[in-house]
Formats: structure tokens, sequence, C-alpha cells
């Protein structure tokens, strides 16, 4: 036969507030994950759109060299 341990007999039970807050930090966290999913799929998004629009953009003429003036004494 198995023995058993305290802490799977007698599971403690948490009191009425203890549940509420345990259950108001799960759902929270569960809203603070989904909308960093939604901001992580978004950026994912528009950085391919940034890529791809760079890559259709033709590349920018040189800049012309200015020649430098010289310093008077």
């Amino acid at each position: 036969m198995k023995s058993l341990s305290d802490t799977s007999l007698f599971k403690p039970v948490p009191s009425r507030t203890e549940a509420k807050t345990d259950m108001t930090s799960r759902v929270a966290r569960q809203i603070v994950d989904l909308e960093a999913t939604a901001r992580e799929a978004k950026t994912k998004r528009l950085r391919a759109a940034r890529l791809a629009q760079e890559a259709d953009a033709p590349a920018p003429p040189p800049k012309k060299s200015v020649p430098k003036r010289s310093k008077k004494a």
C-alpha cells in the first residue's frame, strides 16, 4: 500500500477572499497574455509589411559630396 504524504491527504481550502483574489489574478494574467500575443502578432505583421515595402522601393540615389570650406586664418 502506498503511503500518503500529509500534503496530499489534506489540501488547504482557501478562504473566500483568497479564492476571489486567485481568480482575479488568473483572469488578469490571461488578459495580459492575450494582449501580448496580439501585440506580437501585429508587430510581426507590420515588420513583414515594412520589409516588403522596402524591398519593392528603388534604392535612393547616392548623395553628392559637398566640398568642405577651408578655414581662413
